[in-house]
């Protein structure tokens, strides 16, 4: 089977880009061609399609004015993004496409092509896009639900976007063309959820397209080398957050804690690892608190990433926006380790309470705290989960079954 995947970065970034190689392997494994569509970046990796992919765009930069009307129409509805992959399947056919992340970047004109030749489409959520202008349903340090029912124009009302209503009013507008005018996503045949919690909310809010539950997937392959010390009771009282470093993933929860701990509990380390947004603000709050117990690692990749975790005692989670299947979860239950989470969106659904890890109420310190305390004082405990969480992680979340739940679902669109 040829498979067209498609995302608007390629290279890996964060948890979208993780799952869209991941999938790419285990396709190519069993025999799949897989052909790639993304956008041009500096940090890709090789790509053999990389000449159709679409120019490099960073929506951060400063724009002159005849720019920012281009990256507009793009974003609403990118006739070149459609030019580029007709050229593309022209030369390289296939009979499946499978999106990822492609808003603003790529645009979803792109369905309409595929539509015309024929190619049914299946869709990976990573997100709210369905159904929130903004992505994450998350605004002003909390929780929003503002565009239930379609009322899409309120972001332009908050200034969701940036805290700009030149740039709300775009994204309310691209909402609008795309869920109301166009019905554009009407062209993709089956979406798939990751997570329970996103799927129920997607069908609260009025998202009545077909979507399947599906988690993403890890393999143990690549670390059972390490079970030997990852089942050792390390001395290292070290707790680690993977992921980026912005308002919604709760960070600032993450450092009150470790500022209460620093008083009573002198073991305890923190190790932040990624890059982000807030890391300038994050840094000078631990220097100027003097908040010791933290320190930040920036990005790591893969065999860095690894050493770091299994030194860990746990990896921690602490945001405060609806998350959906977060590939850290993944990553810590590969290595053996329990894993510190809110309780919130679809991170329970993996982190069961003294099973595989321990929850806490999101923004919550204190809460927060009586977990980390409670694996410090119960080592044996932590460990224990640590196991639970590497059979959960080998049994139901493995590269072979998910591939072949993929493939029913293919298969059901190619025969539809």
């Amino acid at each position: 089977m040829n498979i067209l995947l498609v995302n608007k970065y390629h290279y890996y970034r964060s948890g979208p880009e993780a799952v869209y190689f991941k999938t790419a392997e285990v396709l190519e494994s069993h025999g799949h061609k897989v052909v790639f569509f993304s956008m041009q970046h500096p940090e890709n990796l090789p790509c053999e399609t990389e000449r159709f992919f679409m120019p490099y765009l960073e929506l951060t930069d400063q724009h002159s004015i005849l720019d920012q009307l281009r990256i507009t129409g793009r974003i609403l509805y990118s006739f070149e993004a459609k030019r580029k992959i007709s050229k593309l399947l022209d030369k390289y056919p296939v009979d499946v496409a499978h999106f990822h992340d492609v808003c603003y970047h790529i645009s979803p004109s792109i369905l309409h092509e595929l539509k015309r030749r024929g190619i049914p489409v299946v869709m990976t959520l990573h997100d709210f896009k369905m159904i929130c202008t903004e992505y994450y349903m998350y605004a002003d340090g909390k929780i929003c639900e503002v565009c239930r029912s379609g009322r899409y124009y309120m972001p332009m009302l908050r200034r969701c976007i940036k805290n700009s209503f030149a740039k709300s009013a775009v994204a309310s507008l691209e909402m609008y063309l795309h869920q109301v005018i166009l019905d554009i996503y009407n062209n993709v045949d089956i979406f798939i959820s990751p997570s329970l919690f996103l799927k129920k909310k997607l069908e609260e809010k009025g998202f009545n397209k077909e979507i399947v539950h599906l988690y993403n997937f890890y393999d143990l392959q690549k670390t059972e080398s390490n079970n030997d010390e990852i089942i050792n009771d390390r001395k290292e009282k070290t707790i680690s957050y993977i992921g980026r470093l912005s308002q919604e993933k709760g960070l600032i929860t993450l450092l009150k804690a470790a500022k209460l701990l620093l008083r009573k509990e002198k073991k305890i380390q923190f190790s932040v690892i990624g890059d982000g947004p807030l890391m300038k603000m994050l840094q000078e709050k631990v220097r100027g608190e003097e908040i010791n117990n933290v320190r930040f690692l920036g990005y790591m990749k893969h065999d860095a990433l690894n050493k770091e975790i299994i030194k860990s005692i746990a990896v921690i989670l602490p945001s405060e926006w609806y998350e959906n299947n977060p590939m850290a979860i993944l990553e810590a239950f590969a290595l053996g380790k329990p894993v510190i989470g809110s309780k919130i969106g679809g991170i329970p659904e993996l982190v069961e309470d003294y099973e595989r890890g321990l929850t806490f109420e999101a923004n919550n310190p204190e809460d927060l705290i009586s977990k980390i305390q409670y694996l410090v004082d119960n080592p044996e405990k932590g460990l224990e989960m640590g196991r639970k969480a590497m059979m959960f992680l080998e049994k139901e979340l493995n590269s072979e079954r998910h591939y072949s739940k993929l493939m029913k679902i293919y298969k059901s669109i190619l025969k539809s």
